[in-house]
């Protein structure tokens, strides 16, 4: 099973494509983590006005999504500029 994901063509395009813009524009990942937190403050407000669980956790996931994306894009920022 991995030896087909490890010889997989789509998967070695998706990667080489996404390291060249990741190469080309190191701060796009941090943009977007961002924005996810910005709308996760957005919705936390919203939530103050009227209390309701589909929003407490939409807001929950994007905060932690845009932790996760804005961590990861300082971790390969480094690595890509070289």
């Amino acid at each position: 099973m991995l030896k087909r994901l490890d010889q997989s063509q789509f998967l070695i395009r998706l990667l080489r494509r996404a390291s060249t813009l990741l190469a080309r524009q190191r701060g796009l990942p941090l943009i977007v983590g961002f924005v996810f937190i910005a709308i996760s403050f957005l919705l936390d407000l919203l939530l103050i006005g009227s209390p309701s669980a589909l929003l407490a956790v939409t807001q929950t996931v994007f905060q932690h999504l845009g932790l996760l994306i804005a961590l990861v894009g300082i971790l390969l920022s480094y690595p890509l500029a070289e």
